[in-house]
């Protein structure tokens, strides 16, 4: 029997799945099974409903506008509980598509608003340019350092003035959340918002150790030192993306 135990939603797979964001969640299930960590997933469709603390991680990926449209309207009738594992410190990704939805709302040229959640005081609108290519950037939080992916977004993010929310990485190589503040990403207590696809996670190990970690220190108070793993493949996956233009 394993030592310790977590609990991720992964929200919305069948209508969020696009440029592989299923291996987000594929990763953390390996990374905590290589360690002994029994991580059960829960599958969270539009009709469901989420249970209140249930969970210690998230996961939402990004999808077509009709998808995230429907997405929208199942995170609308969520978005207490959500708001309540935010405030108890749950760790949540959500990447592109997901993590516009996080935001306040996502403006469509044609003037339509599309509602978020509000997790993140974020809000997009749509642009005229699709950004599409690698991404190198440099993790805000110190202990995970670089970080690579792929964006394929038009639309533009910005993070709220004088807000709780702090961006997650400052860009090298991108566009990142508009292409010209030099931000990537934003995160507000334990939920983070990303563009990066590719999948994300498993080219980026450092950041999936610190998901992990702090899962575990939220739920079992206290600082748990992960095993080591031999990461030569996931090492060499983000050395070989870093720098990298397209």
């Amino acid at each position: 029997m394993a030592k310790y135990s977590l609990r991720l939603a992964y929200l919305y797979p069948k209508l969020l799945n696009i440029y592989g964001d299923s291996g987000n969640v594929i990763t953390l299930q390996k990374r905590c099974g290589w360690r002994d960590i029994d991580l059960i997933v829960d599958e969270i469709e539009e009709n469901d409903n989420i249970a209140e603390n249930l969970y210690d991680l998230y996961f939402i990926g990004g999808g077509q506008d009709k998808q995230q449209i429907a997405a929208s309207k199942a995170l609308m009738r969520q978005k207490e509980p959500l708001k309540i594992a935010q405030e108890n410190n749950a760790v949540m990704l959500s990447i592109c598509g997901g993590y516009q939805l996080f935001g306040k709302y996502y403006l469509a040229q044609n003037g339509d608003n599309l509602e978020g959640i509000n997790l993140l005081d974020v809000y997009t609108q749509a642009g005229q340019e699709r950004h599409i290519g690698n991404v190198t950037a440099q993790c805000l939080i110190e202990q995970v350092g670089s970080l690579v992916g792929f964006e394929n977004h038009s639309g533009l993010t910005y993070i709220e003035e004088n807000s709780q929310t702090k961006p997650f990485a400052k860009i090298e190589i991108g566009a990142g959340n508009n292409a010209k503040d030099g931000f990537e990403g934003a995160y507000k207590k334990n939920v983070f918002g990303t563009y990066l696809h590719g999948s994300f996670l498993p080219k980026n190990p450092k950041f999936v150790d610190y998901m992990i970690k702090t899962a575990l220190m939220r739920k079992y108070f206290e600082n748990i030192e992960l095993k080591p793993l031999d990461d030569l493949f996931a090492n060499s996956a983000h050395e070989n993306l870093l720098n990298k233009k397209y």
